[in-house]
């Protein structure tokens, strides 16, 4: 079990101390724990201490270089070789996921121990590893545990895709706003789901565009720009004002196409207008919609660092600060009073988002 410490942190901000809760949030499962958002730091240049932790870690498809979902595992990753002097190794899967497994016993045989898989696609590719590897610690990003020895790292993506909602009703003055999923799947859903949801809590009355780039079972839509552009021109040339995105590498067509049509984007996972490189699109990027999978890798090594062992979930939600909204731009500064009441009201139990559209 994770130690508890408590603290708290403005929507957003991407600084503040590391929280860890032991008590499950509201709508966990039994025996569920919670931790909280805190920025990753840099990787050390250091050569590791012998003996010293391996931490393995097997990327979704994509891999590293997303500018997203990726990307903020492998800064969790970076952060616990800098400040836990683990030595660390990534490896990214086939385009079409299909070796999943082969990656997780390719680390295990090495000596990786723990191991970690990022995204659901790996829920039971661990699950079929755990058992082979029994004296090794798995977790699982967006998936629950499925063994005594696997951890499954959750978020309450709902919930900070309704912060974000909410951003976009009041921002986009003709009411109309749209959404690009890269997979039709469940995950996605979510972020739809919260997303629709906060922009109708602000205006009821507003025009909610959707589309998924790749039906479920279909990985390519995360790593599609030029899908996600297409979808993205059509809802601005069709009126929307602001654009979210919860699609991966996909995501950067959207804000192509947000630039050319001089209207707004919003982000996901990581806070994009600093990940971005593409310094003509930065400006576009509103808010982006955290999901502290950085905290979650590295809050996971932490604790098995101190002997803490797998078969139960870890959920990170707004309570703990592990979903959330970039303020990078000062873009939502003017509306944060609105955002940390709708956050207030999420937390103390007022509003329930719902996972489901």
């Amino acid at each position: 079990m994770l130690g508890k410490r408590f603290g708290r942190m403005a929507i957003g901000t991407m600084a503040g101390a590391m929280l860890m809760a032991a008590a499950a949030c509201g709508g966990n499962t039994s025996g569920d724990t919670t931790s909280s958002a805190q920025p990753s730091a840099g990787a050390s240049s250091d050569a590791p201490k012998a003996g010293a932790l391996k931490v393995g870690l097997a990327f979704d498809v994509g891999g590293r270089g997303d500018k997203s979902f990726n990307d903020a595992a492998y800064a969790g990753l970076e952060k616990a070789k800098s400040e836990l002097g683990a030595e660390i190794k990534d490896l990214s899967p086939a385009s079409d996921g299909s070796n999943r497994g082969e990656l997780l016993r390719q680390l295990a045989d090495a000596g990786y121990n723990p191991i970690i898989g990022v995204g659901f696609a790996y829920g039971e590719d661990i699950k079929k590893t755990a058992e082979e590897y029994p004296d090794i610690q798995f977790a699982v990003v967006d998936s629950a545990s499925n063994a005594p020895n696997v951890t499954g790292l959750q978020f309450a993506e709902e919930q900070g895709s309704y912060l974000a909602g909410v951003a976009a009703a009041l921002k986009a003055k003709s009411g109309h706003v749209g959404f690009v999923g890269g997979v039709e799947n469940d995950l996605i859903k979510k972020f739809e789901a919260g997303f629709v949801a906060g922009v109708k809590s602000v205006k009821k009355d507003a025009k909610i565009d959707v589309k998924y780039l790749t039906p479920d079972g279909d990985f390519s839509g995360f790593k599609a720009p030029d899908k996600g552009k297409v979808a993205a021109e059509k809802m601005y040339q069709d009126g929307a004002d602001i654009v979210y995105h919860a699609a991966g590498d996909s995501g950067l067509g959207v804000f192509q196409a947000a630039a050319a049509a001089k209207k707004k984007a919003i982000g996901v996972d990581s806070d994009q207008r600093q990940t971005i490189k593409e310094t003509d699109l930065q400006s576009v990027i509103m808010t982006s919609m955290l999901k502290r999978v950085d905290v979650g890798v590295f809050e996971f090594v932490k604790a098995f660092q101190g002997g803490a062992k797998g078969g139960s979930n870890t959920v990170y939600d707004l309570k703990v600060d592990g979903v959330g909204l970039a303020t990078t731009g000062g873009e939502i500064d003017d509306i944060k009073d609105k955002l940390d009441a709708a956050k207030k009201d999420i937390v103390d139990g007022k509003i329930t988002v719902s996972a489901k559209p």
